[in-house]
Parts: C-alpha cells; sequence; structure tokens
C-alpha cells in the first residue's frame, strides 16, 4: 500500500527538527558542553518559529501539528533547560534540587496543556497569557550562559539568583499575566503596535551588538513588562469598582 505525502509533512518535519534538537542539547549538557547545549536549544526555536510559518505557508494547519508543537516544544523548552539547571547547580543540593530543577519543565508542560485548551475559544494575537515555554527556556539558558558559567555574579549571591530566575520564570509561565506578541510584519501591524516593535527591534540589535550577553536581561525587562501592566490593569479596574459602588450608595442614600 503507497505512503500517502500529505502538504502537513512539511511543517511537521520542521516540529520534528525542533524536537531533534533539544535533544541534541540534552546530549551536549549530559556531556558538560553546555554552550553547544544552548546552541541547540536556540536552533530548536527556529524550527519552532518556521514551523507555524510553513504551516500558513502550505495551509496545511491542523489538530495534529498543533499537538505534536507542543509534546516537542515540552522537550526542547521544558525538560533540557530543566536539565541544564540541574547539571550546572541543582545537582550539587540532593533530592531538593531534583524537584527546583524540574520546576520550568512543569511550569512550561502546564502553559502549553492550557494553552491547547483554550486555543479556540480564548485565543488572542496580540498577548500570550502567560510567558510562552520559548521565552522561558531563553531566559534560564541565557542566564546559566552568559551569566552564572562567566562567573558574572558574585560568589555569595549565586544561591539567591539561580532560585528566583527559575522561580519567577516558572511562575511567569504558569501565570495569566499578558506578554507581547510579537505582531507579524507589516506596515499596518506597525502602525497598530509601535512600542512593541519597537521594542523588540531595539532589543535585537542590541543582543547582536553583545553577542547575546543581553539576552538575559531582555527577557527579565519583557517579564516586567508584563507584569507592572498587568498590575496597573488590575488597579484601575479595581478604582473603577470601588467608584461605581460609591456611586450605588450615593445613589441609594438619596
Amino acid at each position: 500500500m503507497p505512503i500517502r505525502i500529505t502538504r502537513s509533512i512539511v511543517p511537521n518535519l520542521f516540529t520534528l527538527a525542533n524536537l531533534f534538537s533539544g535533544f541534541c542539547a540534552i546530549v551536549m549538557f549530559s556531556k558538560g558542553e553546555f554552550e553547544n547545549g544552548a546552541k541547540f536549544i536556540f536552533l530548536a526555536g527556529i524550527f519552532d518559529m518556521f514551523d507555524g510559518y510553513m504551516a500558513r505557508l502550505t495551509n496545511s494547519a491542523s489538530e495534529l501539528g498543533v499537538e505534536l508543537d507542543s509534546l516537542c516544544d515540552a522537550v526542547s523548552f521544558g525538560v533540557a533547560p530543566s536539565f541544564l539547571l540541574y547539571s550546572v547547580y541543582y545537582k550539587n543540593i540532593g533530592e531538593l534540587g531534583l524537584l527546583l530543577a524540574a520546576l520550568p519543565a512543569m511550569a512550561g508542560v502546564y502553559r502549553l496543556a492550557r494553552f491547547n485548551a483554550q486555543l479556540t475559544s480564548l485565543e488572542d494575537k496580540q498577548y500570550f497569557r502567560g510567558m510562552p515555554i520559548p521565552s522561558g527556556a531563553l531566559t534560564i539558558v541565557s542566564f546559566v550562559i552568559f551569566f552564572l558559567l562567566k562567573n558574572i555574579i558574585p560568589a555569595n549571591y549565586i544561591d539567591a539568583s539561580v532560585n528566583f530566575v527559575n522561580i519567577v520564570t516558572s511562575f511567569a509561565m504558569i501565570s495569566t499575566i499578558k506578554y507581547d506578541n510579537f505582531p507579524r510584519p507589516s506596515i499596518n501591524n506597525f502602525k497598530l503596535h509601535p512600542f512593541v516593535y519597537s521594542f523588540f527591534l531595539i532589543g535585537f540589535i542590541v543582543i547582536v551588538a553583545t553577542k547575546g550577553t543581553f539576552v538575559f536581561p531582555f527577557m527579565m525587562l519583557y517579564m516586567a513588562i508584563g507584569a507592572i501592566r498587568q498590575t496597573a490593569t488590575w488597579w484601575k479596574e479595581r478604582n473603577e469598582i470601588d467608584e461605581d459602588e460609591e456611586d450605588d450608595d450615593d445613589e441609594e442614600s438619596d
């Protein structure tokens, strides 16, 4: 019986290349080749970006592709960064280290499952609900490669720094905080979202100029902007509710 080849094979191959890159990253980390492993995670991110583009280009988006993408992301951007954290730092603190190192993987997988469950009803093309798992991986990997392994962090602050980055990144992924989604390049989108475009463009330029060192500060800024905006929105809505309640009380007293 001949094998039927469909258009979906093209984006699915990119997705599986994402998984293979994540697997290679884990192998590199197990050998202590941390920078090479980080390159494979970066390569996985490129494949992850292009599988969606290829699905739209070939008009072959499907539920299978969505599920496959999530499963591959769980390995490349969840398990691999967690294994990096364990290999570099958490293996030295025993069984508790296993749990702490696994936080990004568990948070990322939960984030993926939530996204798939709400994909049809609550999808927002402008914002992500919770930080995407590739962004979480980029935050952790860039911190380890450019700061922890380069001995930039003073010895007295290493423990606090690793745990802070780990916990904050994991929380950002499972949170309901809205994080900007980079709009598709077009003049109309630039006019609609000039700040978002400028933010990512300037960040990209500085990252290239610093040979990757600025990735981690940029990701922390990305997280902070989302949290500040969410807090401001919550505060504004709370004040509006309080004002409405005061108006209702005034009407009742009249």
